[in-house]
């Protein structure tokens, strides 16, 4: 199949958004008792028909574009002592992107996520700080010309957590914030730094029922600046600020569901995204 390069520009800011909106928190900062073991399945849908330029102006995909896709991930988290668990997360996407006269549909495997988590310290057992590393496997191999499920490259990322609760106005919160520094290893990088902070309130005495506002954002940077025909994922340098809502529902100790909105709020080089999702939430073991 032969590619114009209006279509493969937008498969490939299509490519960057799919990979940037993968679930990066679950537990999130705070520890995991020795023993516990979380399971976290999800499916989110995204969708997009406009696209910021490199100079940050928002203007609608060439020839009436649209963009959506359907990402499903099993996250998992062990305890394996008081300070050490370790992660993994798998996912699966599908991409469906439409111009006129044109359409184009992909799917796969993209890139496992492997890591330990060290919890470093705490206040009063309270707020806690906690450092995680992880490797980036990609599952897939790209092909030249054709739509690419990620950058086909391996990397790793370090990230820091600082998480704690409290009470607020008669009710308990939470809250969850983090950045991390990723790095993948091919040619000319790239390297980003992905950031989140999360504010959580429960809405009754019974713990059953939350809600949760998060803010943040993606900022990746190469020496690579081109973009280049025979290679869809050669674009290396995009920003993007995102803000969500969540409701929580637990049914019982051990089962708990979530429900998700998002909207991408800024950008560069990137796609004006609205998303949704869908969680189940797992508590096994000790």
């Amino acid at each position: 199949m032969t590619f114009t390069r209006p279509v493969l520009k937008y498969l490939l800011v299509i490519i960057l958004i799919t990979i940037a909106i993968q679930n990066r928190a679950h537990a999130g900062g705070f520890p995991l008792r020795p023993g516990r073991l979380l399971i976290q399945p999800s499916v989110s849908y995204f969708f997009a028909d406009k696209e910021w330029d490199s100079t940050g102006v928002k203007k609608p995909f060439p020839a009436n574009g649209k963009f959506n896709s359907v990402l499903v991930s099993m996250y998992a988290e062990y305890g394996i002592s008081r300070r050490f668990s370790v992660v993994a997360l798998v996912p699966y996407t599908t991409n469906n992107f439409t111009q006129t006269g044109f359409r184009q549909s992909y799917s796969g495997l993209t890139d496992l996520e492997t890591g330990i988590k060290y919890y470093l310290a705490n206040i009063n057992y309270i707020y806690y700080f906690s450092l995680q590393g992880t490797a980036i496997t990609p599952m897939y191999k790209n092909t030249v010309g054709q739509p690419n499920l990620g950058y086909g490259e391996e990397g790793a990322e370090l990230k820091l957590s600082f998480a704690g609760s409290g009470t607020l106005f008669n009710r308990n919160y939470y809250f969850d914030i983090d950045n991390g520094v990723r790095q993948y290893f091919g040619d000319q990088g790239p390297i980003q730094d992905r950031y989140n902070a999360t504010f959580g309130l429960t809405l009754d005495k019974q713990f059953k029922d939350q809600i949760s506002v998060s803010f943040g954002g993606f900022y990746t940077a190469s020496d690579n600046k081109r973009f280049n025909l025979e290679n869809p994922l050669v674009s290396k340098n995009f920003q993007f600020k995102q803000v969500s809502l969540s409701y929580g529902h637990s049914f019982t100790r051990t089962f708990s569901v979530f429900l998700t909105g998002g909207q991408f709020i800024a950008g560069r080089n990137t796609g004006v995204g609205t998303s949704g999702s869908l969680a189940l939430l797992y508590r096994l073991g000790n």
